[in-house]
C-alpha cells in the first residue's frame, strides 16, 4: 500500500481510510464539484470507469454537443485527482480515468448528512 494523500490509503483499485478527511480536503471535494463540466466528467466516469482523455473528450461532444479542448478536460480532471474524485492508471502510455466516490461518501458523513 502507498499513501496517496491525507486520509487515504490506496493498493490498486482498493482504498482505506486511515485518518478522517480534514476542512482542506472537504473543501477541495466541494470546489471540485461546484463547476458542471466536472460534474458531467464524474457522471460519465461513474457510468463507464476506465476512460481516457480521448474518449472523454469525445463524449462531450457526443453528449453535449460542444467541444472542449483537451487542455480543458485535463484541467479539470487534475482538479478531480487533487480532490480524490478521480483514480488514474496506466494502460501503456494511455491514462485511464474512474470515479473514486469514497471522498463523496466521506463528504456526506462529515458533513452533508447533518443538513439532510
Amino acid at each position: 500500500m502507498r499513501r496517496a494523500r491525507a486520509g487515504f490509503l490506496t493498493c490498486n483499485n482498493f482504498i482505506a481510510y486511515w485518518a478522517p478527511m480534514n476542512d482542506d480536503e472537504l473543501d477541495r471535494v466541494f470546489k471540485a464539484l461546484g463547476d458542471p463540466t466536472r460534474r458531467r466528467i464524474i457522471d460519465r466516469l461513474r457510468e463507464r470507469p476506465r476512460q481516457s482523455l480521448f474518449e472523454l473528450c469525445a463524449l462531450s461532444v457526443a453528449q453535449d454537443g460542444k467541444a472542449l479542448s483537451r487542455q480543458a478536460i485535463t484541467q479539470h480532471l487534475d482538479l478531480l485527482e487533487k480532490a480524490g474524485l478521480v483514480q488514474v492508471e496506466w494502460s501503456g502510455r494511455t491514462k485511464l480515468h474512474s470515479l473514486n466516490p469514497a471522498p463523496l461518501r466521506e463528504a456526506v458523513r462529515l458533513w452533508l448528512r447533518a443538513h439532510l
